[in-house]
């Protein structure tokens, strides 16, 4: 191993040296991430069909498509800009086969960090058409294929919408498929900037169902004592051989905290993170854990375990528990304990709670960095006047108000500053306060925000005296 390249025993070592930069630099990523080197755990994000322009006009360039390569083994596919595959076809039954044995099938991610260095992932981490042969892949797994692909940029917005992807043997002629996958992402665009006048549906949010975690994308932020309390309960309780839940509204990072937990009671166990699907997924779901049962080295976090139907949750208990079946550690995350189904109830030995974000200030900004790290796969940094922003809002919606105002903000810059903050976050917390209130606490924070004012400069330029802008920052819980 190299001092800038993560372990290549399974590439030939002359060849090393003449890789790509890109591609040195997603294989470097990629053993950050923790992927393994021998097989792919793709994401299963589920498989409802989205409502978009890009879906609508991606799937008819995919058909055309389909059409002009029926005789060919090549599979195409349509992927949202998390690298979950939207739709696929091919004329090729034996590629298709092999591609489901790697799950590079609708409803699983395919992102660099879920599988490594890929045409598709890294497409989408670099924002430009990449192919990926054989042996530049990072998992042995996909050694067997060569990917093609081409992000898709809203012609309006600007947005990332997903990728084209196209995957055909190695062995097989790849000359054509980056000029396919270009010329594909560009009729879709056409398409999109044709069509785009009327109203367009928000893509489907997809939640990660079932995702594999490894020790090396274990890392998370150094929080206060609300959260590592939580999560050396919960940590002692798994070492114990206990089964624990944690509970507290969505998005608190429940789900998080007893994953780190498992990865400091566990840390040679991959971590299996399992969250309830929706009634159209949940089957294939199901399908899903007779493969991960009997694993050695697994520890499994089973989230919203509360909205699991009682008797998904009975058929996996007696997956997961059967007398024949290896003992791995299990947790579980709920909302309302008394609302599991008894057949996972019965099982927990071990409850810790865990505290919203809003009650937890001094976490806001240490979660914001790492965030934006593991957004952007480097560090981002924050202006002061940024960090005072995200500090003095209360984020209703938690952690994942927190990751979404974040990923909103380092997909515009590399540096987070104020301008690209969602306004929600500048405004504060709009849902509570009259029209009037929200535009004045919006208007202190701006104040307090641009350069390093005293209280009585701030007041001067707010027109109000020192004593009234001390009573605001109080009553709208604005903190310097």
């Amino acid at each position: 191993m190299t001092d800038d390249l993560p372990d290549v025993t399974h590439r030939r070592a002359s060849a090393a040296a003449a890789v790509p930069s890109r591609l040195r630099a997603s294989w470097l990523r990629s053993e950050r991430y923790g992927v393994s080197l021998d097989s792919v755990e793709p994401m299963f994000a589920g498989t409802e069909p989205a409502e978009s322009l890009f879906h609508e006009c991606g799937n008819e360039v995919l058909v055309d498509l389909h059409r002009t390569l029926s005789s060919e083994p090549v599979g195409v596919m349509l992927t949202d800009s998390n690298g979950v595959v939207l739709s696929r076809v091919s004329g090729d039954h034996s590629l298709l086969r092999a591609l489901d044995a790697v799950h590079l099938a609708p409803g699983f991610g395919y992102s660099e960090r879920e599988v490594g260095t890929n045409g598709l992932g890294l497409a989408l981490a670099d924002l430009t058409p990449t192919l990926v042969r054989a042996d530049q892949h990072y998992s042995h797994s996909l050694t067997g294929f060569t990917c093609a692909a081409a992000p898709v940029i809203d012609p309006a917005t600007g947005r990332l919408e997903g990728a084209v992807n196209l995957t055909t043997w190695s062995r097989t002629s790849s000359d054509l498929l980056l000029t396919l996958a270009r010329s594909a992402a560009s009729t879709i665009r056409a398409s999109m900037l044709a069509r785009g006048s009327g109203h367009q549906p928000r893509p489907t949010t997809r939640r990660n169902l079932f995702r594999i975690e490894h020790a090396a994308a274990g890392t998370t932020a150094d929080l206060g004592p609300e959260w590592t309390g939580a999560a050396a309960n919960a940590r002692g309780a798994m070492n114990a051989g206990l089964i624990v839940a944690a509970v507290g509204r969505p998005s608190t990072g429940r789900s998080t905290l007893l994953e780190q937990a498992a990865r400091e009671a566990f840390p040679r166990h991959r971590v299996l993170v399992a969250a309830a699907p929706t009634p159209n997924d949940l089957q294939t779901w199901l399908d899903l854990w007779p493969f991960e049962v009997d694993r050695p080295e697994t520890a499994i976090v089973l989230r919203d375990v509360d909205v699991l139907p009682a008797y998904a949750a009975e058929q996996l208990r007696s997956l997961l528990f059967a007398p024949d079946v290896l003992t791995m550690p299990v947790s579980m995350t709920a909302e309302n304990l008394d609302a599991v189904p008894t057949a996972l109830r019965s099982l927990i030995d071990s409850v810790v709670a865990v505290t919203p974000l809003n009650e937890r200030p001094d976490d806001v900004l240490p979660l914001a960095h790492h965030l934006a790290q593991e957004i952007r796969g480097r560090d981002v940094s924050f202006s002061a006047a940024a960090e005072r922003v995200l500090r003095n809002y209360d984020w209703p919606h938690d952690v994942a108000e927190l990751k979404a105002a974040v990923s909103h903000a380092v997909s515009r810059s590399d540096v987070v500053d104020t301008h690209v903050l969602p306004t929600e976050v500048l405004t504060g917390p709009t849902r509570r306060l009259s029209s009037i209130e929200a535009f004045e606490r919006g208007e202190i924070v701006r104040v307090l925000s641009t350069g390093s004012p005293t209280m009585a400069q701030a007041a001067e330029m707010l027109g109000v005296s020192r004593a009234t802008l001390y009573r605001k920052l109080g009553y709208y819980k604005i903190y310097r």
